[in-house]
C-alpha cells in the first residue's frame, strides 16, 4: 500500500502535540481514510503491556484518591486549557485520521473542553446525603467513594471526546484510568495522551501514572475488561461488542457503562416546521457520513406530507457535497473504510430485496482516491 500525501502532515501534527519519535514506530499500519492510504504506522501492546498499565494504574490510585476532590477539578481545569491551546491541531488531526469534516473536528474538540469545564464544577459537588435516624442521638450519613482504576474502550466514530467523557468525570473522582482507542485511530489517542501526560505533569509530577494509554486489537479490550484490578469499563462500540463484553464484567460483578448502536427515529408531522425538519433529519442522518451511534435510521412522515417532503429531502440529499473534508464547504467525507462500505451495501441490497426503492448509496470519487470510501448519502423508501 503506498504511503500517504498527508503522512507528513499527520507526523507534524502529532509531534507538536507532544507525542514521542520511538511511539511512531510498529507493525500496526494507521490509514486515512481521506485517501485511504498509509499515514503512520504504532506499536501494538501486548497483553503483558496492558497488566503493566494496569498496575501502574493501580499504584497510582492510592494517591489519587487522597487528593481533594477540588484539587483535582483543578487538573482536569488545566486540561481543558491546554485542549483550547491545541484545539486546531487535535481537531484537523481528529479529521485526518478519522474522516469527520474539518468543523465536526473542532467541534468534537470542543466537545472535550466542555465536558472538561463541567467536570470542574461536579468536583465542588460530590454531595453526600444526611438522613435522619430512628435511634436518639444518631444521624447517618451518605459518602461516594472512588471505584479504582476505570477501563475506557472508545471507537473511531468520535476517537478523542467519548475518551474525555470518561476520563473527565473518572479523574475528579478520584479514580484513574487506562484507555484502549480504536486500532483505527491510534494517532489522536497517542496525541491527546501526551497532552494530559504534559498537562498532570506540571500539575504534579507524583501523579502521572493515573492515565495510560495502551493500543491493539480485541485481544487488548480482553484483557481490560478481565482483570480483576479493573472494577469499571466504559466500552463504546457496536451491540456485537457490548453482547461480549457485558457478560464477562458482570461475571465478576465489576460495572459496566455500554454505549452502543443506536436505531434512532424521527416522526414528522403534519404541523411541523417543514424547513427545520429538512435541516434536523439531514444533519442527524448525515454528520460523520452517518457513522455515529445518534445517527438518523428511520424516518416517519406522515401520509398528508409525504408526496412533498420526501422529494425535497432526497433533493437535498442529492445536492449536498461530498469530498476531502479539509475543505471548506465539504459537508458529507468518506467512510472509515471498505469494511464499512460493505456493510452499507449489504443494508441498501437487502432493503431493495425488501422491496424498497433506493436513492442514491453508491460510491464516488474512486478514480480520484481508489483507497478511499466516499459514499452518496442513501435514501430508501420502505413498502408500507
Amino acid at each position: 500500500m503506498p504511503i500517504s500525501s498527508l503522512a507528513g502532515e499527520a507526523r507534524s501534527l502529532v509531534l507538536a502535540l507532544g507525542v514521542a519519535e520511538r511511539d511512531l514506530a510498529g507493525e500496526r499500519v494507521v490509514r486515512s481514510p481521506i485517501d485511504g492510504r498509509e499515514i503512520a504506522r504504532v506499536r501494538d501492546s501486548s497483553v503483558a503491556d496492558v497488566a503493566a498499565a494496569i498496575g501502574r494504574a493501580a499504584a497510582a490510585f492510592g494517591a489519587w484518591r487522597a487528593v481533594p476532590a477540588p484539587r483535582r477539578g483543578e487538573l482536569v481545569r488545566r486540561l481543558g486549557e491546554v485542549l483550547r491551546a491545541n484545539k486546531d491541531r487535535l481537531g484537523r488531526l481528529v479529521t485526518i485520521e478519522n474522516g469527520k469534516i474539518l468543523q465536526e473536528g473542532l467541534g468534537e474538540v470542543q466537545e472535550m473542553i466542555d465536558i472538561c469545564d463541567f467536570a470542574v464544577g461536579l468536583s465542588r459537588q460530590l454531595y453526600g446525603l444526611t438522613i435522619a435516624s430512628e435511634r436518639p442521638g444518631h444521624r447517618m450519613m451518605e459518602t461516594w467513594h472512588p471505584l479504582g482504576v476505570c477501563g475506557i474502550i472508545t471507537a473511531f466514530n468520535f476517537p478523542v471526546a467519548v475518551w474525555a467523557w470518561n476520563a473527565a468525570l473518572a479523574l475528579v473522582c478520584g479514580d484513574t484510568i487506562v484507555w484502549k482507542p480504536s486500532e483505527k485511530t491510534p494517532l489522536t489517542a497517542l496525541a491527546t495522551q501526551a497532552l494530559f501526560r504534559k498537562t498532570v505533569e506540571d500539575f504534579d509530577p507524583a501523579m502521572a501514572d493515573i492515565s495510560q494509554l495502551v493500543i491493539g486489537d480485541a485481544a487488548v479490550s480482553a484483557a481490560l475488561v478481565d482483570d480483576p484490578r479493573v472494577p469499571l469499563v466504559s466500552a463504546t462500540g457496536s451491540t456485537r461488542m457490548g453482547r461480549a463484553v457485558g457478560p464477562k464484567l458482570a461475571a465478576r460483578f465489576a460495572k459496566s457503562i455500554l454505549e452502543l448502536g443506536g436505531n434512532n427515529a424521527a416522526i414528522v408531522a403534519q404541523s411541523a416546521d417543514q424547513e427545520l425538519a429538512l435541516r434536523g433529519i439531514t444533519f442527524a442522518a448525515v454528520g460523520t457520513a452517518g457513522q455515529r451511534c445518534t445517527s438518523l435510521r428511520r424516518l416517519f412522515v406522515h401520509e398528508e406530507i409525504y408526496g412533498g417532503f420526501v422529494p425535497r429531502l432526497a433533493s437535498v440529499y442529492g445536492k449536498l457535497r461530498i469530498g476531502d473534508p479539509r475543505e471548506p464547504g465539504t459537508l458529507v467525507g468518506p467512510l472509515i473504510d471498505g469494511r464499512a462500505y460493505e456493510g452499507m451495501r449489504l443494508a441498501l441490497d437487502q432493503a431493495a430485496k425488501d422491496g424498497g426503492k433506493v436513492a442514491g448509496g453508491r460510491r464516488v470519487l474512486s478514480n480520484e482516491w481508489p483507497d478511499a470510501y466516499y459514499v452518496q448519502p442513501a435514501l430508501v423508501e420502505m413498502p408500507g
